[in-house]
């Protein structure tokens, strides 16, 4: 039995949830099953490239609701806005699929990509290697492995799954520790979360602060709290490669403007 590693934050209480509804849906749709909808998914798209072309890298994230704000975007239409983005300009999607505190569901994920061309990561609190064959199954291209929640093995064993089914999954971090551990673990896409989980504050600062420890040859990602072409420009210049943008961009009466102007794109 695969279990979430306790964190001691507000992360504690969705892995909870997640780690019921998981067990259940075991139950429900055993993985051989899930292995059958893999074989027939739709062909992978290349997360890692998107991520690490020249110009400036956005995954623009579709997130309907969060824990710390509540409902984000509503009405919610995960087709319009991913079409949007994408002719925008963004790299690559992210988007939400837990559903009790973001309010996400694997049909936005699956509805969205089957509408775009670019490449779809899973965002999600994954954890049993359940969940990678869950998401191949529903069409996404990586999903999201949170170093906090994860023990080393864990961590080990679904990198490895994801690099044995194509998808190198976005690896994220928040301290030097939990970098250690992904590097260790053989990350190649680390994502640096500004938002301190226990807190729930978010200093674009603590990109800066582990840059300098990811090496040449992964790609780095900053994510959350990004607002501006300025922070994405001082970002870059520090060596990231791509920038992870949800809220701003949700909260935005029209997103794809809103994208458009930190591409530095004419509306």
């Amino acid at each position: 039995m695969h279990t979430p590693v306790p964190t001691g934050t507000v992360l504690d209480r969705i892995l909870e949830a997640r780690f019921a509804e998981v067990e259940h849906r075991k139950k429900v749709l055993p993985e051989t099953a899930l292995k059958y909808g893999v074989a027939a998914a739709t062909p992978l798209r290349d997360f890692t490239a998107a991520l690490s072309r020249p110009g400036i890298n956005v995954l623009a994230e579709l997130k309907p609701a969060s824990p710390s704000r509540g409902v984000i975007r509503e009405p919610f239409d995960p087709v319009a806005l991913a079409t949007s983005l994408e002719n925008a300009g963004a790299a690559a999607l992210s988007v939400l699929t837990e559903g009790e505190f973001f309010r996400g569901t694997l049909k936005n994920l699956r509805d969205a990509r089957k509408n775009i061309k670019i490449p779809v990561l899973r965002k999600d609190f994954i954890f049993d290697p359940w969940q990678v064959w869950e998401s191949r199954a529903n069409d996404a291209d990586s999903f999201l492995l949170i170093v906090a929640a994860l023990g080393d093995k864990q961590l080990a064993e679904l990198l490895a799954l994801g690099r044995e089914l194509k998808m190198e999954p976005l690896v994220e971090v928040h301290t030097p520790a939990e970098l250690d551990r992904a590097l260790q673990a053989g990350a190649k896409i680390v994502g640096v979360n500004n938002r301190n989980l226990k807190t729930l504050d978010v200093r674009v600062e603590t990109s800066f602060e582990l840059i300098e420890k990811i090496p040449e040859d992964c790609i780095a990602v900053s994510e959350s709290g990004i607002k501006s072409r300025d922070e994405i420009e001082k970002l870059r210049a520090a060596g990231f490669d791509a920038f992870l943008i949800g809220t701003s961009l949700m909260l935005a009466p029209d997103p794809a403007a809103a994208l458009s102007t930190l591409l530095g794109k004419a509306i």
